[in-house]
Parts: structure tokens; C-alpha cells; sequence
């Protein structure tokens, strides 16, 4: 698998059998907006705009609402929480969870749905998402193997979250070892340590 960040909570996530992508970039957001095919798009907050129609090719399954989809061998949960959903996405023998804009810790409920997770996608600029303290929080709970955080600030945005150094700093992580994509296999997982996977859009 493949993983590409492209800025705030959009990711492109290239499996064997399917290609997913992630709550895809609107103009308004003031960042780039990259011109992508998927098979898959999840849209975590329906409340905001997001350019499912800039991506290229034949329309993609889209899926903004909680429930269970499979296709093309890659299946996907939607978990229901304050007017966003939250995805947990198995790929390639890899489970994914992206956390799009939560902003509260996790009910019991939600933890349970998500457990066993390999790969963690976090909100960690604060201003409506959680920021750097509560992400590391949470990642205690949550035990995932790979964390990689998202909605922090980056050159062009429009709006103001915090940068990508407090959360290095509360996680003990360095933001200098920074990768613009990352490729992954079942194998590879770490088995002990949380490593943190810095992207770079």
C-alpha cells in the first residue's frame, strides 16, 4: 500500500485490488488541489464542501454515511459521531482508521468499534479538530501501530491551526524526517513501538 497526503484530512491510499481517497481538498480551503482518480472516496463531515467532482476518470464510490461497504476487496466501516464519521478501512491485511474532525475524546463505544487499528490518521491543529495534547491522548488509548497526523497548519491554508512542531514535541517525534509518500505491507508493521509517519503534501 501507498499512502499520499495532500493537506488537511485528504489522503490517497493505493492498495493492491483498489485505490481510496480521503475527504478530497475544496478550493476554498486555500491549499492545492491535486487532480486524483480513486475507486473510493469517504467523506468524514458533511457539513463541508469537498471536491469530489475534481476527481478524474469514472465517478467513485462514495460513501458519507455510517454503515458497512466492500468493494474491490477493500472494506470500509462508517462509525457515527456528532454530525461526522469516522472510517476504519481494511486494505491489503491492514486496518486504517481515519478520524477526520473529531474534536472530543472517543466514547466506549466508538473505542471498541476501533480497536486492533495498524495505522491511525489524526486531527492534531486544535481550533474545531483535537489538538496536539488530546491526539496524544488519544493515541495512548487507541495503541496504534503507525500514527500520522493531519489537519495542521501548512503554507497557503486558510484557516489557523497550530503547527505540525507541537505535536512532535507532545508526541516526542521529530518533524524534520518527513516523506511526501509512504509504503507499507502487512510485514512491515512495527510489532512494539508507535511510530509516528510524517507526510509532506
Amino acid at each position: 500500500m501507498i499512502i499520499n497526503f495532500f493537506g488537511q484530512a485528504c489522503f490517497r491510499l493505493q492498495g493492491d485490488k483498489s485505490t481510496l481517497v480521503t475527504d478530497p481538498l475544496d478550493e476554498s480551503c486555500g491549499l492545492k488541489i491535486p487532480r486524483l482518480s480513486a475507486d473510493i472516496v469517504t467523506i468524514s463531515n458533511n457539513q463541508k464542501e469537498h471536491n469530489v467532482k475534481g476527481l478524474v476518470d469514472q465517478p467513485p464510490f462514495t460513501i458519507d454515511q455510517p454503515g458497512e461497504y466492500e468493494i474491490k476487496n477493500t472494506f470500509v466501516y462508517g462509525i457515527a459521531g456528532n454530525q461526522k464519521v469516522i472510517y476504519r478501512i481494511e486494505m491489503d491485511g491492514i486496518t486504517l482508521v481515519h478520524l477526520g474532525e473529531i474534536n472530543a475524546p472517543l466514547s466506549n463505544g466508538e473505542m471498541e468499534k476501533l480497536e486492533g487499528v495498524d495505522i491511525l490518521m489524526i486531527p492534531v491543529g486544535g481550533e474545531k479538530t483535537l489538538n496536539a495534547k488530546q491526539a496524544t491522548e488519544l493515541i495512548s488509548q487507541l495503541e496504534p501501530r503507525i500514527v500520522i497526523p493531519m489537519y495542521y497548519q501548512l503554507p497557503g491554508l486558510k484557516i489557523k491551526l497550530d503547527g505540525l512542531d507541537k505535536f512532535c514535541k507532545e508526541i516526542g517525534a521529530s518533524a524534520s524526517e518527513k516523506t511526501n509518500k509512504f509504503k507499507i505491507t502487512k510485514k512491515d508493521l512495527p510489532q512494539e513501538d508507535i511510530k509516528v509517519v510524517i507526510l509532506e503534501p
